[in-house]
């Protein structure tokens, strides 16, 4: 438990070490020169040549009307898009004057941290709303994230600027951070105490207070306390992995939170010379394994969830945990992953990624397993191939409908061949106040009819912890991995149901393999409808007995019983799947007839393009 550091052991740390800083400042000219070296001099002129654009663009405004425009109308665009860019100006000028080291860029820096110190909130107007109210300051991701950001300029860049900028860094962080942080009890992710489940905020929110705290806070007993108020915070976040290492949000929420945990406690480590070691719990070393765990095909990985269909590990973390926890795999998944997502942008990560680079040890490719099984999740990854990029994929998932950033989506599957999702998780919404309010599970992404799961009688699936599956069995075998679970606790009682049991299993018995799906239903009363669907943004066609699903690179020819079933295809146009808008193709199995009692069989295998 991180708990078992407490502030007085943590003090004497602190007070008994003066290490070196994480990072060297730009007035290290040899340090600089150095790294330049080693990113080369084409990626030095891509950040030089940023920074120059960067200085000739002005300033973007933060007016109180864009603001409020999540209150009126729900979007949070149009104030985020250009708070986005302030960022992202100042990492690009910052970044090049550590590498180039004339001072060309001083004066554009000094004029956005002078902005950004004039912001009057660094909250997310989705998470406060309202206009803020100066005497009473919100934590959130955006103010967190930001108190780091400014700290990290701080130490690069502050003593080239002007001297009390650094002081107004100091002021704004302690008065934003610091002192609510310390003297106030009701954020919900500080402690699991308020009813409500922590998630990624604890990671990253404790990372970005108390991460600024140990470049900025000088009074070693006052930075003790909040490095303990974070460790014993971050032992709920912890409790959201399951024991091997899973997270019911998704490798896309693992890449953000834990990527942040990751950076606060390197920072805790360095600045205690080793002394105190968030690293060293045994989960840390089973959920840094997640990113390994959760591969379909090479940089496609499940979403399940509000994690986003598009994944992007950045490559710096994950050479950092190889290294501190030594796992050779992580460094070799490191390396393939592009230079992308909208993480790489803020000076946190960007800068790590320039001096947290992937080696060229151990050599090789990575390869998954053959199998990836998270019992607790009740999580199933089976592969026919792990070697093969074209090889077949199957993903499952049981769980309850009250995980983090729940979808309702019990029961759900993916089936991914020739590096192609062909029967997808559609992914996440846009994020709208109205798509975390009380309609949310109205939307089409967040409901059951948005996922690849039965509708017994016409029902959805309701959200709620107690709308779960049951793990009825589970096996992994080299000639198939499969599971069944047993969904009739995921509906209401409307549905009828007495039992609904669906298996789903990865077959290794032909050359390609194949997966099968059985949904055995069972309704209390009389005779009821009963309809299986996949879900699929590729183009579909239904002949006799068999449903073609056709991608770019491949297809899936999913075969069933004319005489008992029939198919039919369902579009549900334009939805808002928050990078655009696309039609959703929803394929629907059917009987023929009501029947108290039946069992619809499917076989999906893999179908040359």
């Amino acid at each position: 438990m991180l708990s078992q550091y407490n502030p007085i052991d943590i003090e004497v740390a602190l007070r008994n070490t003066s290490p070196q800083p994480p990072f060297a400042p730009a007035s290290d000219r040899a340090a600089w020169a150095a790294l330049r070296r080693t990113i080369g001099a084409e990626r030095a002129a891509e950040i030089i040549q940023a920074a120059e654009t960067a200085a000739a663009t002005p300033i973007p405004a933060l007016s109180a009307t864009v603001w409020l425009e999540f209150l009126r109308i729900g979007q949070r665009e149009g104030y985020q898009t250009p708070r986005t860019q302030r960022h992202t100006l100042l990492c690009d000028l910052v970044l090049a004057e550590c590498l180039e080291g004339n001072g060309r860029f001083l004066d554009p820096i000094l004029n956005l941290v002078w902005a950004i110190c004039e912001e009057s909130s660094w909250v997310l107007p989705a998470h406060q709303s309202v206009l803020t109210n100066m005497a009473h300051s919100v934590i959130d991701l955006g103010s967190a994230m930001t108190s780091l950001m400014l700290a990290e300029v701080d130490l690069l860049v502050g003593p080239l600027l002007d001297p009390l900028v650094g002081e107004r860094i100091r002021y704004e962080v302690d008065r934003r951070s610091f002192t609510p942080y310390l003297t106030r009890h009701d954020f919900w992710w500080l402690y699991n105490t308020t009813g409500r489940q922590v998630n990624n905020w604890t990671a990253v929110c404790n990372a970005g207070v108390v991460g600024a705290a140990l470049y900025l806070e000088k009074d070693p007993a006052r930075l003790a306390e909040m490095v303990a108020r974070a460790a014993r915070s971050l032992d709920d976040y912890l409790s959201t992995f399951d024991r091997d290492g899973g997270s019911t949000e998704g490798p896309g929420y693992w890449s953000y939170g834990f990527g942040f945990y990751t950076i606060l406690a390197q920072l805790v480590e360095q600045r205690t010379q080793g002394q105190i070691r968030f690293m060293d719990e045994a989960v840390v070393r089973q959920a840094a394994q997640f990113p390994l765990r959760t591969v379909l095909g090479e940089g496609v990985y499940v979403n399940f969830s509000d994690c986003d269909r598009n994944v992007h590990f950045i490559a710096a973390h994950l050479d950092y945990l190889s290294r501190r926890l030594d796992l050779p795999d992580l460094t070799r998944l490191a390396r393939v992953q592009p230079r992308a997502g909208r993480r790489l942008n803020e000076l946190t990560w960007a800068l790590r990624d320039l001096c947290w680079r992937p080696a060229a040890e151990p050599a090789g490719d990575f390869v998954p397993a053959r199998t990836d099984w998270f019992p607790q999740m009740m999580w199933l990854l089976a592969r026919t191939a792990p070697a093969d990029p074209d090889g077949l994929v199957l993903a499952v998932k049981g769980g309850h409908n009250e995980e983090m950033h729940n979808q309702n989506d019990v029961g759900n599957f993916i089936v991914h061949v020739n590096g192609e999702t062909l029967i997808p998780d559609i992914g996440r919404g846009r994020y709208t106040k109205a798509y975390f309010g009380p309609t949310r599970y109205q939307h089409f992404v967040n409901s059951s009819r948005g996922h690849s799961v039965p509708r017994p009688n016409g029902a959805e699936q309701l959200p709620g912890a107690e709308y779960a599956a049951v793990l009825l069995e589970q096996h992994s075998n080299a000639l198939e991995d499969g599971m069944t679970l047993e969904l009739k606790g995921a509906y209401p009682a409307e549905a009828g149901l007495e039992s609904l049991r669906r298996t789903l299993a990865l077959h290794r018995d032909t050359q390609r393999g194949w997966v099968e799906l059985v949904d055995e239903v069972t309704y209390a009363g009389g005779p009821a409808p009963f309809e299986s669907v996949l879900t699929t943004f590729s183009a579909v066609s239904v002949e006799t007995g068999v449903v073609l699903i056709r991608g770019e690179r491949g297809a899936l020819r999913v075969s069933f019983d004319a005489a008992q079933v029939a198919a039919r295809v369902e579009v549900e146009p334009q939805v808002d799947l928050g990078l655009g808008r696309q039609d959703v193709n929803v394929v629907v199995f059917a009987f023929l007839t009501e029947r108290q009692q039946g069992e619809l069989r499917l076989r999906i295998e893999p179908e040359k393009r």
